[in-house]
């Protein structure tokens, strides 16, 4: 597979735990992503346009990002959630959303994939998953 010269995805990266929040992020650069980081689900919403306060200002954010990919358990708000969210959105009901766990429950898998889930994958993320990843993202580019 070609990678285009110069197209560099952005991706949100979304959170609760610094850690895995900054092992995702440094990944996906060594990818040659683009990478917004949020601690939560709110933060990720609103970086979306979502936000209660930001009700369909989304036409600029449409471009923002290529892929979300978000951990399954935070506080506050879930990823399964924060999926929901994003499916629901008229604007950007395309953008692929991606989960991500250390649980291993097929239950929670497969309810994820037929919200509209790309992807679940089990964390740690290893190199070999954002070159998934990056695969996947080549085929949602408009």
């Amino acid at each position: 597979m070609t990678v285009e010269f110069g197209y560099e995805p952005h991706v949100l990266a979304v959170d609760d735990n610094l850690i895995d929040r900054t092992l995702v992020e440094k990944l996906l650069k060594n990818s040659s992503c683009k990478v917004t980081t949020a601690e939560n689900g709110l933060r990720a919403l609103e970086f979306l346009g979502l936000g209660s306060d930001q009700r369909n200002s989304l036409e600029a954010t449409v471009s923002k990002v290529n892929l979300v990919i978000t951990d399954y358990c935070m506080p506050g708000m879930t990823g399964y959630e924060l999926l929901k969210k994003i499916k629901e959105s008229s604007v950007l009901k395309e953008v692929p959303v991606v989960i991500m766990s250390s649980e291993n429950i097929p239950t929670r898998i497969n309810q994820c994939l037929e919200e509209g889930a790309q992807m679940f994958m089990l964390k740690p993320l290893k190199q070999s998953d954002v070159k998934q990843l990056k695969r996947h993202l080549m085929k949602y580019r408009s």
